[in-house]
């Protein structure tokens, strides 16, 4: 469970990244190509991403695991890429033998290049600079403009959220599994986790990437940056200007369900009138329920979705 203890001074001190990190999203998304939930959103992109991944990235699935607790050294929290690599390099001195222990432990190859790594070997920290910037070039770096789309309309859409409703409905909206027990947010799924603000407060950095619940990254004093999914995924998003704000906030197919449960409307029924596969339509409305925009129920052998009052004020606003 990932468990997030807040103080007052915490709930005042929520913030948003400014713009998503480079290195954070490719090591997430090297995450995403390797897990096997929301295939109808990632399934193909998954599918043309190994097809056309270069070989020299492979090492750093040595260190990025499907479950995304991964090290934290190779996914630093900076607006450069460069600066991030600098970063990177700068962390040789840092690693401790219990985390290469616990990294070696998850690595689907065998431990040398690690030990190489945590040993400080020039040529092993050369293969992992080469590695991330060849991942870089071929997974984020033609897809920039669509993560940061992604990002803008995730961040708009919580912070009228949070304008609203609050932090806490801003925060629980981020996974399903999300509550509040008292002042501790809680996601009661593995990994386990658990944190005490004490008054440093939290960012908080949507992912077009990550598809699982919440994740928290917190080094040194600074304020701890939740991790967790954009309501538009990469796959989602538009390549081109989308048509208006409910379409750049949700993804075309996706707004497009939302408008269609100003009527009760079954999953068949969903999948029918937008002409959409029955597993997409399941992976639209999981992400729509999770941000209390419908709610959804059963009739005997019937799901029935429908908007909430918070979706029928997004379709209002328009955004």
């Amino acid at each position: 469970m990932l468990r997030v203890h807040f103080t007052a001074e915490d709930l005042l001190g929520v913030t948003f990244a400014p713009e998503p990190y480079p290195l954070v999203e490719l090591a997430l998304a090297l995450v995403a190509w390797q897990r096997t939930d929301q295939q109808a959103v990632f399934g193909r992109w998954r599918g043309r991403l190994g097809r056309e991944l270069p070989a020299r990235v492979r090492p750093l699935f040595d260190l990025l695991g499907p479950d995304g607790d991964n090290p934290s050294f190779v996914e630093p929290p900076t607006h450069d890429f460069e600066e991030g690599l600098e970063r990177v390099r700068a962390a040789a001195g840092t690693l401790t033998p219990e985390a290469l222990r616990r990294t070696a432990g998850r690595a689907p190859g065998t431990p040398s290049w690690l030990r190489s790594l945590w040993g400080r070997d020039a040529d092993a920290w050369d293969d992992l600079e080469r590695a991330l910037r060849a991942a870089h070039d071929a997974v984020l770096a033609p897809h920039w403009a669509r993560v940061r789309q992604s990002f803008r309309a995730d961040v708009a859409w919580r912070t009228r959220l949070m304008a609203t409703h609050g932090i806490r409905a801003a925060l629980a909206s981020t996974h399903t599994a999300a509550r509040w027990h008292g002042t501790a947010f809680e996601v009661g799924l593995p990994p386990d986790y658990e944190v005490r603000l004490d008054g440093r407060g939290l960012t908080l950095m949507p992912s077009a990437f990550w598809t699982g619940r919440p994740l928290l990254a917190a080094e040194g004093d600074g304020p701890p940056l939740l991790l967790y999914p954009a309501m538009t995924p990469l796959p989602l998003a538009a390549a081109e200007p989308a048509q208006g704000a409910l379409d750049a906030l949700l993804g075309r197919t996706r707004a497009a369900v939302l408008q269609s449960l100003v009527q009760q409307r079954t999953t068949s029924e969903l999948a029918r009138d937008l002409d959409i596969s029955l597993p997409s339509v399941s992976e639209h409305t999981r992400t729509l329920r999770a941000a209390g925009l419908i709610t959804t129920e059963r009739d005997g052998k019937a799901v029935l979705h429908s908007v909430t009052g918070l979706g029928v004020d997004l379709l209002h606003s328009g955004t």
